[in-house]
């Protein structure tokens, strides 16, 4: 059936080309159609044509040059350093001769594509290869190093699984769609293990699949991937939302298991979800409790992901089409929007979002073409979760800082690797630039800086405030001086002993990591102080502590030691990437169009129902509060 499709659409293509057009061959690559020539340079030059038939056809449309018609790689070279101009600062230029793509890394990316992408039609004209335009990082990135290389290596590998998933996405559908239905795998009514299976007579697709890091027993851990509805070879797509641990951090477990579909979410997430796995496995080996899957298997989860900006249209399964929105939680969070058949429903998933403006992202999306359903967060949803304003939060933590500081002690600030310590990284270096605060070392510890390295190559999903400064004003705060990436135990054991200092650490909930060993060191002396920003799990470590817990059993060299907290502790709410209860309303109040029903998840119990029950009251809609294991018809 997909072969009948792929002839159809080829011929409506040739039809639809000017005739001086030489096509090569068309190719379904993943939700992808890719049109080769042996003179691309006709289609580029006329981009409303391609525009038009992709509107048309509703697909997306990629056009690459024959083999046959490409320049040899060494002139190539040539051709784009006299192409492009010098202040692009190109760091380097390599070829996927699968793909017939020249692979340029550059510092100023914009100008290799040029005003209106005019040099990159150039470099297609002169050379016929096509141009994959990345950023040079301006803190060196290992993660992103990786990922590309992993992905070059496995160029062939890769084309081969895009070509059967084009087959399997671009079939005709067997059934009618006058159902669907979602099964709670983990993630409702608790904080945690987020994993939910969304169910069409034709498709089955997996939205996130993460675990609870807090959890002392498997059972808790894990996602419920034993419901008799699942099966992993039924399986068509996974959806992941964001890249924190708890919606992502079972996602390589699947690839033990055998899957072989595509993962979709932003380029952030990819990126950041693979530093946080690699980081989990390391851990968990470190600790003695090792994960039931391993490195190889975050490897093929790199090879199978597809990665999507927002606002892109993709089908992922014969009757599903996603688009992915931002969710403004950390940097590439996304809502996932799913059109189910021909219109008969319309999904949107808003996994953990912010509805707030803050300094490093836009607030979430609320304006979507349809939302019959709606599944939202729910964490800081009772009635009495109402944070304070960012701008309060900012200057009651500078305040707490400034004492501590004159009093001659250490700050220790246990962060989220991804999101909350980049925010508070820019907080701290305009309070310092300006002088409100002493200027001290900013140590940064743990994942934080590769996590940061992350955020500098994808300037395109921070807040337009922070573009502006990077783009137009040539200041970038995360490669301010201030900031001291910490890389060994050397350094942590001059850190403890030296000046007063500011300590940002992973874990955010002091669950392992080095933040742990900060806290044991520093935690006796009454001058120091420790700050909570971030949201602190049931049977972790940071909630025993903001619960004022003073004496502190914990292992040191295989042994248990009692640590007695004679420093500071201080919650500052308001630094949260989550929405507080008064956003999670007004959130529900201006979507558009208006829902019919809402599913509400990833929440204590109480808050759960709380919120439910006064979405319900407020706005008359539908909702409901699932249990993990429940299977809730949406359609």
């Amino acid at each position: 059936m997909a072969s009948e499709i792929l002839e159809e659409t080829k011929k409506t293509i040739i039809n639809r080309l000017p005739e001086m057009v030489k096509v090569a061959k068309v190719e379904f690559e993943g939700p992808e159609i890719v049109i080769y020539t042996k003179n691309p340079e006709i289609i580029t030059d006329n981009g409303d044509l391609i525009r038009n038939l992709a509107k048309d056809l509703r697909k997306r449309i990629i056009i690459r040059s024959d083999k046959s018609v490409l320049l040899d790689p060494e002139e190539t070279i040539q051709k784009v350093k006299e192409i492009v101009p010098e202040d692009a600062e190109i760091s380097d230029i390599s070829f996927d001769d699968v793909t017939c793509e020249v692979i340029i890394e550059a510092t100023k990316p914009g100008l290799v594509i040029g005003k209106y992408g005019v040099t990159s039609r150039e470099i297609v004209k002169q050379t016929g290869w096509a141009p994959k335009i990345l950023r040079t990082p301006p803190i060196s990135s290992e993660i992103i190093g990786r990922i590309r290389t992993i992905l070059k290596n496995s160029s062939k590998e890769r084309k081969k699984f895009l070509e059967d998933l084009g087959k399997r996405i671009h079939q005709e559908t067997k059934y009618d769609n006058d159902w669907a239905r979602l099964t709670s795998m983990g993630g409702f009514k608790e904080v945690g293990r987020s994993c939910m299976l969304l169910q069409t007579p034709n498709s089955r697709v997996l939205l996130d699949c993460g675990v609870n890091v807090a959890a002392t027993e498997d059972k808790d851990a894990f996602p419920y991937l034993n419901v008799p509805e699942f099966n992993i070879q039924e399986l068509d797509a996974v959806i992941i939302s964001h890249a924190h641990l708890d919606h992502v951090g079972f996602l390589p477990y699947l690839f033990h298991y055998g899957y072989e579909g595509p993962v979709y979410c932003t380029t952030p997430t990819s990126d950041l979800m693979t530093l946080l796995q690699l980081d989990h496995i390391d851990i968990a080996h470190r600790e003695g409790h090792p994960l039931p899957f391993n490195v190889k298997d975050v490897q093929k989860c790199i090879k199978h992901t597809i990665c999507l900006d927002y606002g892109e249209v993709t089908d992922i399964s014969p009757d599903i089409r996603l688009t992915l929105h931002n969710a403004g939680h950390i940097l590439g969070s996304a809502i996932a929007h799913m059109h189910i058949g021909d219109g008969q429903h319309n999904l949107v998933y808003t996994g953990d979002f912010k509805y707030e403006r803050s300094r490093l992202l836009e607030p979430a999306t609320t304006r979507f073409p349809r939302a019959e359903t709606v599944i939202m967060e729910s964490t800081y949803g009772g009635h009495e979760d109402i944070q304070p304003s960012r701008n309060n939060a900012e200057k009651e933590m500078m305040k707490t800082i400034y004492k501590t500081l004159k009093r001659g002690g250490k700050v220790l600030v246990p962060v989220f690797a991804v999101g909350r310590a980049q925010e508070l990284m820019i907080v701290l270096e305009e309070y310092m630039r300006h002088g409100m605060i002493d200027e001290v070392p900013i140590y940064i510890d743990g994942m934080i800086w590769e996590a940061t390295a992350i955020h500098t190559a994808r300037p395109e999903y921070l807040s337009k405030d922070l573009r502006d400064q990077i783009f137009h004003m040539g200041r970038n705060p995360f490669i301010s001086d201030y900031f001291k990436n910490v890389s060994n135990n050397i350094n942590r054991r001059d850190i403890v002993e030296g000046e007063p200092c500011i300590i940002l650490s992973t874990s955010g909930m002091l669950t392992g990591g080095n933040s742990v060993e900060y806290f044991k060191a520093l935690c006796d002396d009454e001058k120091n102080t420790l700050i909570f920003v971030g949201y602190q799990a049931e049977g972790s470590l940071g909630k025993r502590i903001q619960r004022g817990v003073k004496e502190i059993p914990l292992e040191v060299d295989n042994k248990t030691e009692v640590f007695h907290v004679n420093m500071e502790i201080n919650t500052i709410n308001g630094f949260s990437g989550h929405s507080n209860r008064r956003q999670l309303m007004d959130y529900v109040k201006r979507l558009s169009p208006r829902p019919e029903k809402i599913l509400v998840c990833h929440g204590d119990p109480y808050k759960t129902v709380d919120l439910a029950s006064s979405i319900h009251r407020s706005f008359k809609m539908e909702t409901k509060t699932p249990l993990n294991l429940e299977a809730t018809r949406i359609q």
